[in-house]
């Protein structure tokens, strides 16, 4: 009885996972103690390492539960304190308001988003002309908007394609309920097509969230906090940032020219003539039974999306507040009453939400046991242009394997007591916070645990419908992290002093005096 009783809990343990994964799971718990035991420092790597596998292994098992008994574990052996996870927890409470609410927001506005997508995608028969149209639409929204916000939407959007398809290959009418996860019914060889041609787009879209969001101080979290400390307002961070993230965002097209035009690594996927038959249908069917309700739905949702960009932009509330207002004022103007009906429109963001939570106490270990400490001290030691080109490609690497806002936080923090201390000028600091900020941005694009907009989507719905994994992501980013990565780092040794330079002699930016800089971040 015993031994039947340990087999069925090792059944359970992680249910339908591989056995191979079950067990170096179990593996990786068992010698975590001894690690730590031994070395704290080295332990603390090791279950970055760790958590990195199971987000690589996304599409085996949820990396939410097996990154979170590798966190629980880590608390009780005492890497961490679940007080450091909670404070981590509500300095990016930002963050995690914008996902919860924002996610399920848009998706009370996917009418609209279906409308215009599908118009867009009909219409524009290039696909070069197409992918560009993707990633310069995310670059822009991701400049105003944030990067998790223009995800959502392109997931949507992508989920709501596939599912049309999947349904009408199945043999069934466009309102027909269906499962689109199972290919059971599937009658069509276009499948493995299309899910080609849509992780093209998700891609495209997903660097170009990367683009955009680099240029602006409301693009990502960690610019919000750079620009406080340095004290610059949107118009001064943006020109400020110009000498990098405007020659990486022309290369970055010029990128997606090159992979369109080539084929290599897995992009320039056409869509399938059947596919886009499929498509047009569609639209017909819905432009014909189109009823004075739902375009009054689509009316009402566009003027929502208006005061979404608006509201954003002008940073006229908390993000997650915005996106709250947004299922408000959606679900009521579209009668949408039930408590169930609300609850579905959850389904996506509450795991990644909680997977969050969970990568936020790994952040809380990498600072308890001073993974970076030394990283930091190496860089700092470096002077004039070459302390720039370090700061960029240190905070490349960090970024890569940590959490963006941590490690632009963690640097402006330092460089902050630097310039307070007396060891370097306050125009060094601010060329410095350039080399922060971009840093932080550009180089993470090599993996989804680099972006948070990366990570949700390989961990979202469409992510096994399209054969999204955390190999074919680094793979299929490859392209664009070593273009970003190269041209961020010239521009920032070649150019960024003497830009900066020009600037000042144009007045379009002012010296700061040294005492500008130190006022703790807002919220932080």
């Amino acid at each position: 009885m015993q031994t039947s009783m340990i087999a069925a809990i090792y059944k359970n343990f992680l249910g339908h996972a591989p056995d191979w994964y079950k067990k170096t799971i179990i593996a990786f718990l068992i010698v975590n103690p001894f690690i730590f035991m031994v070395d704290p420092y080295i332990a603390g790597w090791t279950l970055v390492i760790q958590f990195i596998f199971t987000l690589a292994m996304a599409l085996k098992c949820y990396p939410l539960q097996p990154g979170g008994l590798l966190l629980i574990e880590a608390m009780f052996i005492g890497m961490t304190s679940p007080g450091h996870m909670m404070h981590e927890i509500e300095v990016n409470l930002e963050v995690l308001l914008l996902l919860v609410f924002m996610v399920a927001g848009i998706y009370f506005m996917k009418d609209l988003l279906m409308f215009l997508f599908t118009k867009l995608v009909i219409k524009v028969k290039n696909k070069l002309i197409l992918s560009l149209a993707f990633i310069f639409a995310s670059a822009f929204l991701s400049a105003f908007l944030d990067a998790l916000t223009v995800v959502a939407v392109i997931i949507s959007v992508g989920l709501g394609f596939y599912s049309i398809y999947h349904k009408v290959a199945s043999g069934k009418e466009f309102h027909s309920e269906h499962d689109h996860t199972s290919d059971d019914e599937l009658g069509s060889h276009d499948l493995e097509d299309f899910r080609a041609f849509l992780r093209n787009l998700m891609m495209h879209s997903a660097v170009g969230t990367a683009l955009g969001g680099v240029m602006t101080m409301v693009g990502e979290p960690q610019n919000l906090i750079i620009a406080d400390k340095a004290g610059w307002d949107f118009v001064e961070f943006f020109i400020r940032m110009a000498p990098v993230t405007l020659p990486v965002f022309v290369f970055g097209l010029l990128t997606t020219v090159v992979l369109e035009k080539t084929g290599m690594f897995s992009y320039g996927a056409k869509l399938p003539t059947a596919v886009r038959q499929i498509l047009v249908d569609y639209n017909d069917h819905m432009d014909k039974g189109r009823s004075k309700r739902e375009t009054a739905k689509l009316v009402v949702q566009a003027l929502i999306g208006i005061w979404l960009i608006v509201g954003l932009a002008t940073h006229m509330a908390s993000v997650g507040l915005i996106g709250l207002s947004v299922i408000v004022l959606a679900t009521s103007m579209s009668g949408v009453i039930e408590e169930h009906a609300l609850g579905k429109a959850f389904e996506e963001a509450l795991p990644f939400t909680a997977l969050l939570c969970v990568f936020f106490g790994v952040v809380a270990v990498i600072i308890d046991q001073g993974l970076f400490q030394p990283v930091i001290h190496w860089v700092l030691s470096f002077e004039g242009e070459t302390q720039m080109v370090m700061f960029y490609l240190a905070n490349g690497v960090l970024s890569m394997v940590s959490d963006n806002v941590f490690v632009g936080s963690v640097y402006i923090t330092e460089v902050t007591a630097a310039l307070e201390a007396g060891q370097i000028t306050r125009d060094q600091y601010d060329m410095l916070a350039v080399a922060i900020n971009t840093g932080t941005n550009l180089p993470s694009v090599a993996t989804p645990n680099g972006q948070a907009a990366f990570l949700f989507l390989l961990t979202s719905a469409i992510a096994p419908l399209l054969r999204l994994s955390y190999g074919r992501m680094v793979m299929m980013a490859l392209p664009y992290t070593v273009v970003l990565t190269i041209v961020g780092l010239l521009a920032t040794y070649l150019g960024l002093a003497d830009a900066t330079q020009v600037l000042y002699d144009m007045h379009l930016i002012e010296h700061h005096l040294a005492t500008g800089a130190g006022a703790p971040a807002s919220g932080h």
